[in-house]
């Protein structure tokens, strides 16, 4: 029996999608196919189905809003889990609790009609609450790790409560890139005036209106410590690089667009990148970005 079955036959009330396009729900816009995925609606939905996959072994990856993550052009022999219909979220103090599925927009609207402050720097950043907390997700300005106060998640074994020093954040990474699916997550916030969060929020939508329009992984590159990623690789001539349809964008070097459908040469491009900036500098840059479905094949 194949995953999809197998999914769909033990849990006949959950949404289990066949032959899932990558291309269609990532912003890089390539890949292959998934044989299956699955969008949770509930904690409890989440406590039932991830042991089941742990259980029988069968592979299994998580998807939020499809930037910073490359997949795989062949078809990925397990399941996407997607946390689309856990949406709650809910003040307590200056305490916001978010769901999984809470998109960057839903959590910037919510906090700002409670006249609470603190996530106006991720305005125009592609993600939901779990990808974001799972990336360490933000800017110069600040990141997800500045403001988690705990994190439900699911270890493996059991659905528990994560503390922040259990998260494990660092520079773009987290506890939770090691196969830990966030559901939740409390974030500390602060009362402020509904006309300066609203100034805000203009200041950073500025300020992402020069980054580079079409498809892409958002940036690649982690920065090293007080230096740009996409400085020293435009430093070393690779503004415009191309490989098949994927090129190093002329705007913002950290950013590579996809103008076809093969993840492959996205990949090369990658490579080709690290390998070129080592070999002139000395410095191996380290992928913000995810690979999904390279390790199933």
């Amino acid at each position: 029996m194949g995953v999809f079955a197998t999914v769909q036959e033990r849990f006949p009330n959950l949404s289990v999608e066949q032959n899932f396009s990558f291309a269609a729900h990532t912003t890089i816009g390539c890949g292959g196919e998934a044989e299956a995925a699955v969008s949770l609606n509930s904690i409890e939905e989440c406590a039932a189905l991830l042991p089941f996959l742990h259980e029988r072994g069968i592979p299994h990856c998580y998807l939020g809003a499809g930037a910073n993550v490359l997949p795989y052009d062949g078809v990925y022999h397990g399941v996407v889990v997607r946390f689309c219909g856990m949406r709650l979220l809910a003040r307590e103090g200056n305490t916001v609790f978010a769901e999984a599925g809470v998109t960057g927009g839903e959590l910037l609207r919510y906090a700002a009609g409670q006249h609470l402050s603190a996530f106006e720097h991720f305005t125009g950043i592609p993600m939901t609450v779990g990808g974001g907390v799972a990336m360490n997700a933000g800017i110069s300005a600040g990141h997800f790790s500045d403001l988690v106060e705990k994190v439900v998640a699911f270890d493996g074994r059991a659905v528990r409560r994560f503390s922040a020093a259990e998260c494990e954040f660092r520079e773009k990474q987290s506890v939770f890139l090691e196969g830990i699916a966030v559901l939740g997550v409390y974030l500390r916030a602060r009362e402020s005036f509904p006309e300066q969060i609203a100034q805000n929020l203009c200041y950073y939508r500025n300020k992402r209106a020069h980054l580079p329009k079409g498809k892409s992984m958002g940036c690649t590159f982690v920065n090293p410590t007080g230096i740009s990623a996409g400085k020293l690789i435009e430093d070393c001539g690779l503004k415009g690089k191309r490989i098949g349809n994927a090129f190093v964008s002329e705007k913002h070097a950290n950013f590579i667009i996809n103008c076809g459908n093969c993840a492959q040469d996205i990949a090369l491009l990658v490579e080709e990148i690290k390998n070129t900036v080592y070999k002139k500098t000395g410095i191996l840059l380290r992928e913000e970005i995810r690979r999904i479905g390279y390790e199933v094949l």
